[in-house]
Parts: structure tokens; sequence; C-alpha cells
């Protein structure tokens, strides 16, 4: 049977020669230029073109019309896989390929946020992605990403696999342009050993311009061609009237190629195309180091992402690409198997290890009922789960999407440092200007090469890297300790915390209140008591209904109304029955015991049953509380319980202050009558901690609190293991730590290089040594943030 060409719907009749994977399986093509277009497709990161294309592409056209341009990233259906939507704002991360230092992302930010419609564009040079929010009434995706591909680089919608498929061909297109720098500057090293020692005795003029013609020849192709990723920077920032860190370096190659080709033509003056050579490998060098690193760097957010496995199994058996899956699937997880989608089990038993999100290394139970993630592993039962959210609202995503968003949030010195950077760029020229002008004068014959090393030796490569490098490995580190950042204002302001203020219930108690005693006081069946009171709290959500959920329900409860911060009542058989505090259940609250957390059951204002409640502290909060007092931090629990219970817990745990019973309005109001010198953090996890979260120097919210607390917080514990709090407070320390011997280093190199090279110390193979290796250094201490065994080597900051 004859099968059609997937692309153009043609029949084949070569077999399966030509086949491409698309969305995790091989289609059969027809020929080599239909494979080859669908080749293009799929790499370019549009294979949504293949899901709602309503025909095959034209053979006469094989490449679709709107594939010829950037346009069918403004296809609604297409969009859906990588464009947030919020309040009428539209939100994507895209791949920029090309930008190499401070000046490119500011250039591009310049640009773009020049557009009409958008409202933010925040470049990561380090990532090498770009946060982009816009209104899509006044202007499409399509026309932002043209304005980026005329400055120079090229911009799509961020994919982890495509986007380390580029990365590798541009390390592969560096070690081409690598391989040729170094072998040509081997054979003018020789040549050039030979000019300056004349080892050959008395050297022949003609053997001289020999040598320099021979050298010409090889300095060529460097200049050409392994020199090129300096030329195509600079001439983009000059371009958009701006200096960036390749402007003096293009400089100095052109400079020195054009004076030796001039003095080799005409036989007078001086040539340095051994110094062209040795610049660009040594160049080259240093930047396929520096890109290895922030690799390095960037990939652990990116990584997460691959966690969600390519395809996915249904219930009925069918394969379908995972990034296919829509909300209401249900999906068949096998034992050792990835889950594919954020979902909630259906059917079946297992244990998932869930450290990749939390950072807790123990396997987590769950049941019917229970919420799984995307990319957390299955490892012990076969489950059916029911897709609750698409990829790109999955958890990990939103998480990769909080963290790239806290790494392009910079800090005020890291702002500072790039200002002073594209300055100094202008501050680098004038002075070479400067610098040739006074050798001129008085030795002419070296003014060239000083103006060369000034020009090289003091690029402010490190200066642009110190801060960036540091802040994304900081992230990455603190995303393993199941803590996400959502502002990047935690670096600075979790190290300045003098005043804590916490939350109770759900915080540093489980929050998983049960039910420990029950006591009747009528005679009434026990279990009928449980199953009326189950009913009546079932129309509630806060977590005392959730002691009850266990518990059979009775038929004909009605009316029922939930009275807030008291109780809820309802009719059952001819009778008013209430559940909650004494003083709303009981008409006579005589029998109430003096019980810390006490709640009644009555019939008619009579008791009938008495239940116990208890929440658990957690185990971390008595270390966490500890901790805080060493470091000298007073602690507050602020409150809405007003029972015996918030005390208990307060001289339980050594609490400084308590504040019980307050709204959330009040506790708000609480936190701005602290004096202006106390820096506060505000630990909570329900809504009525949101306005507080907000209103905090800095907050943390549970990672199972509720949406809004967390949507208010500048951090979210991913895990119930409130130590991670301290660990985190110690590599914010540490990361100050590392972007101060960062700025100090690179300035320090820049202060000390400088004078020594205006003075002629330094020769231009030693400037360029120096120049790449700063840059080198300050990424490799950035990554010292990575380490494995980093929290416990911190215990003494």
């Amino acid at each position: 049977m004859t099968k059609d060409c997937y692309h153009c719907g043609e029949p084949v009749l070569t077999g399966d020669s030509y086949k491409v994977e698309i969305q995790g399986v091989y289609r059969i093509m027809c020929c080599p230029g239909c494979e080859a277009v669908a080749t293009t497709i799929v790499a370019s990161g549009l294979t949504s073109y293949y899901e709602y294309r309503t025909a095959p592409a034209e053979k006469a056209n094989l490449v679709p019309e709107e594939l010829q341009s950037l346009s069918l990233y403004d296809n609604e259906d297409v969009q859906q896989e990588f464009v947030r939507h919020e309040n009428g704002i539209d939100e994507v991360v895209l791949s920029v390929d090309g930008v190499s230092c401070a000046a490119c992302a500011w250039l591009i930010e310049k640009q773009l946020n020049n557009q009409e419609g958008v409202s933010r564009i925040r470049v990561n040079t380090t990532t090498n992605r770009a946060t982009l929010r816009w209104d899509p009434s006044k202007t499409k995706l399509s026309t932002l990403l043209n304005k980026i591909h005329a400055l120079g680089y090229k911009a799509a919608p961020f994919e982890a696999d495509n986007q380390e498929a580029q990365y590798h061909h541009t390390m592969k297109q560096y070690l081409y342009k690598l391989g040729i720098a170094g072998l040509a500057t081997m054979q003018v090293m020789m040549l050039a050993v030979a000019m300056y020692f004349e080892v050959f005795g008395d050297m022949d003029e003609s053997f001289r311009d020999y040598f320099r013609w021979v050298s010409l020849i090889f300095a060529t192709p460097v200049l050409l061609y392994s020199a090129m990723p300096f030329y195509i920077n600079a001439w983009r920032n000059l371009k958009a009237k701006t200096l960036g860190m390749d402007v003096p370096v293009s400089i100095a190659l052109l400079f020195a190629y054009f004076a030796s080709l001039y003095a080799t033509v005409t036989g007078k003056g001086e040539v340095f195309f051994e110094s062209i050579a040795m610049f660009t490998f040594f160049l080259l060098v240093g930047r396929f180091l520096e890109m290895r690193a922030r690799r390095t760097a960037a990939a652990a957010s990116a990584n997460l992402l691959k966690l969600i496995p390519r395809l996915a199994t249904l219930s009925s058996g069918e394969q379908i690409p995972a990034k296919s899956l829509s909300i209401g699937h249900v999906v068949r997880v096998l034992p050792g198997e990835p889950f594919p989608a954020d979902g909630m089990v259906v059917e079946g038993v297992t244990t998932v290890d869930e450290s990749m999100l939390t950072g807790e290394s123990m396997p987590e139970s769950r049941k019917t009922g229970d919420n799984v993630y995307a990319g957390t592993m299955n490892i012990d039962g076969n489950v059916d789960i029911e897709v609750s959210a698409e990829k790109k609202d999955s958890l990990i995503a939103h998480i990769v999407q909080l963290q790239d968003a806290a790494q392009l949030a910079k800090p005020r010195v890291a702002e500072i440092a790039d200002i002073v950077a594209r300055y100094f760029v202008a501050a680098i020229l004038i002075i070479s200007a400067c610098t040739w002008w006074y050798w001129q004068s008085h030795r002419p014959e070296d003014a060239f090469w000083i103006m060369l090393s000034v020009l090289v030796a003091t690029c402010p490569c490190a200066l642009s890297l110190a801060t960036p490098t540091a802040l994304t490995c900081s992230t990455s580190t603190f995303g393993k300790l199941g803590i996400l950042l959502r502002r990047g204002h935690v670096f600075e302001t979790l190290t300045q915390i003098n005043r804590v203020v916490i939350d109770k219930t759900g915080t540093l108690t489980e929050g998983n209140i049960s039910i420990s005693d029950t006591q009747l006081y009528a005679d009434l069946d026990i279990e009928q008591a449980k199953a009326i009171a189950a009913s009546l709290e079932s129309y509630a959500n806060h977590p005392i209904a959730e002691a009850f959920s266990n518990f059979s329900k009775q038929d004909g409860v009605e009316n029922v109304e939930n009275v807030i911060g008291e109780g809820l009542k309802g009719q059952f058989g001819n009778s008013e029955w209430k559940i909650g505090k004494p003083e709303f259940s009981l008409n006579n609250t005589d029998i109430a015991e003096n019980s810390a957390h006490q709640i009644w059951l009555s019939r008619d204002g009579e008791a009938i049953a008495s239940f116990l409640l208890v929440d658990p502290i957690r185990e971390s909060s008595q270390t966490l509380i500890d901790k805080f007092h060493e470091a000298g931090i007073k602690v507050t629990m602020l409150t809405g319980d007003n029972s015996a219970t918030a005390q208990t817990v307060a001289d339980k745990l050594g609490i400084d202050e308590l504040v019980a019973g307050v709204s959330p309005q009040g506790k708000l109001e609480y936190l701005n009558s602290l004096p202006s010198d106390q820096i506060t953090m505000m630990i909570g996890d329900g809504v009525n901690d949101a306005p507080v979260l907000a209103g905090a120097h800095l907050s943390v919210a549970m990672g199972g609190g509720t949406d809004v607390a967390k949507a208010s917080a500048d951090m979210v514990l991913l895990g119930d293991d409130l130590t991670k709090l301290l660990d985190a407070r110690k590599l914010a320390s540490f990361t100050q730590k590392i972007i101060r011997q960062n700025l100090a280093w690179a300035l320090g190199y820049n202060l000390v290089i400088l004078p020594l090279a205006v003075m002629g110390f330094v020769a231009p193979y030693v400037a360029v040594a120096g120049m790449s290796g700063s840059s080198v250094i300050v990424v490799t201490n950035s990554l010292r943030l990575f380490k494995k065994d980093l929290v416990e080597t911190l215990k003494g900051v």
C-alpha cells in the first residue's frame, strides 16, 4: 500500500528513504526536498505548523508562506505552547542567539522598549534568554521578533532542546575559528621569531619582505574568518550608537592588520601579523571557555524542562507527544517513568520522587485524589492520572519562568556595573587615542603597539560578567534547595533582615488538623454524630473541615450556611444543627471545656458532641526559631487564631512576641507599625497572609499554601522543611561575597593594567591573555555557587 508524504501529501514512491522525526514519530517524506524543508521546520521549533495546518503544503511551494517569515508565531493556536496571557498582556521567554555581553542585552532592551505595545523586555546574558511582555492589541509578536533580527540577533520562543542544539552549533563554529587561528598563530610566530631574533644572521631585505608576505597570507583568514564574531558584535553596537566590549577589540585588530598590510606593501614600518593571530586566538580561547562556563550556569533551569518525557501513553494505550496533552486527558504512567504532565491520580497507588522540585530526597506516597507534577518520577506503581494543566502552565514550567525572572531582576550593584562598563569602553577609546598621540611624539616606533595593548588589555568584559553569572548560578542553587525565587532583591534583603514575622497554621504547624478525641453529650450514636458533623463541614474549605473529610456523611442535611469565623449551621430532620465555637453552637457554654482547640456540635443549641482538634508543630520549626535567635533576630508569631493553641505553640517554640486573633488587615497594620529600622521577613501560607506578604520587606510562602499567597511572595518554599530558609540565608550571603570578589577582581585588574599598558610595559600578547583570563576567572569564581556540598561549606558564613 502506497503511503502519502507527511509534508506535501503526495504518494511516496521511494519507500522509507526519506523521513524526519516530527513530534516524536518518524514521518515518511516523498523526496529530499520535503525532507529538507521538514527538517528546517523542526529545527526552527515550528512543529506546531503540522498540528494546526488545514492542508498539506503544495508541491510548488514546499515552504508554507507563513514560515517564510516569523508570522507563524502570531497564530493563536501555535502561541498556546509558549505564550502566557495575563490581564491583556502576553509574555514569552525567547532564546536569543548572538548575545555576548551586557552591551548586547542593553541594546536589545533599549530598542524593544521603544516599540509600541512593549511593556517590558529583559535579557539575560548568561542564559541567552529574554522575557518579553507586550500588548497583542497594539503589536504582533512577529513584528518584535523581526526587530530583534534587524539588530543582528536571532530570537525564537525558548525550547530547551532547540537552545541546546543552537549552543552546540555555535560552539562547533567557535572550534573551527579557534582551530584556524591556532594553526595560523603557530606559523606566523615561527616567522616572527626569525625576524625578531634574526636567526639567519643579518637578514636580507628580500627575505624579510618574503616572511612578511607569508605572514600576511596566514593572518588574513584569521582576520576575515576567525575574528568575525567580534566584528559582528561591534557593528551591532555601532549601528545602535552604543559601545560594547568588542568595539575596542575590533578596532585593535583592524588597525593592526591594515597598518601591517601597508608596511608589507610599501616595505616601510612594522608589522603585527603575529599579534593579530595571537589576539584572535587568545580572545577565542577566552570566549570559548567563558561560553562553556556560562552554559553550565544556564543549563540548570533548562534541564528541568528536559525531565518531561517526549511521549505520553493514554489510558487507551495510544502514544502521543507529551506537549499535545490537554486538560482532561487520562494518562497511564508505569513504574520508572516520569510523569508527562501535571495531574491528579485517578487510579492506583505509588510513591513519587519529587526531589527535582522540592529538594527532598525521600519519595512521597501518592494515591487516588493526590496531585502529581510533570517531570517527577513514578517509582513503584501503575497509576492513571487526569491531566490538570498544559505543559506551559505546569509547575515545572512555572518554576523555570520564575527562575528566569529572578535572574533578570538585577540588583542595584549589577545595574551600576553595566552602566560603568558602557562608559568605560568610551574612556578606553579616548585613553588609547591619547596614548598613541603621546608615544608618537616620544617613541613613534612603539606608539602603535602600545595603543593596541591599551585597547585590548582594558576591555571591561569581566566587569559586565561579574554580577549576572553569580546571580544565575545562585538562583539555580536555590532551586536545588527547593526554594523558588520570584524577586531579584532577595539576595540583598535576605542578609539584612532583623525581624521575622511568621504565621502559625500551616507554617509553624503542619496545617494537617486531625481529630484526636470525640465526646458525646446526648443519646446519639457516635458514628451518626460524626456523619452529621462531616455533612455540615463539607460546605467549608478550611483546614478544620478537612479533618472531617474521611467520615461518612449523613443524608438529609440541608440549608447549610457558613458563618465566617464562627462555624456552620444547617437543617437536619426538624432541628437546627450547628458546629463551631462553643459561643456559636451552644446556648449554655458552661459545659464547654477549656480546651486548646475544641469545636462543638449542637442540636437546637444543646450539646451533642465535642471534637478535640490537634495541629502538630513542624519538626523544623524549633530549629528555625533557635537559629534566628542565635543570629540576633527577633521572632513574632502573627496569627488569626485567638485560641489557647496560639499561646501554647508560642511558648513551646520560644517565640519572642505573639500577636493573635488579628484579621488580614490587622496583620498588615501590625507590620506597618514596626519601627523603620526593622527589616522584616514574613512567612505564611494562606489567603489571609497575602496582604502582609506583599507588604513585608521580604516574604516567603509555603509551597503547600494558597496560590494567592505564593503570588504575593518573594520566595516560595516548595517543601515543608523550614530550615531550608537558614540555608537560603547562608547562600544569599555567599552570593554577595562572590559578587564582591568578582567586582573587586574586574575593577582591580583594569586599574592595575591600564597604567602599565599606557606606559608601554604590557606587550600585546600579554594584554589579550590578561583580558581573556580576567573574564574566565570571574565566570569560574561564580561557578563555585554550583558546588554540590555548598550548603555544608557555608556553616561558618
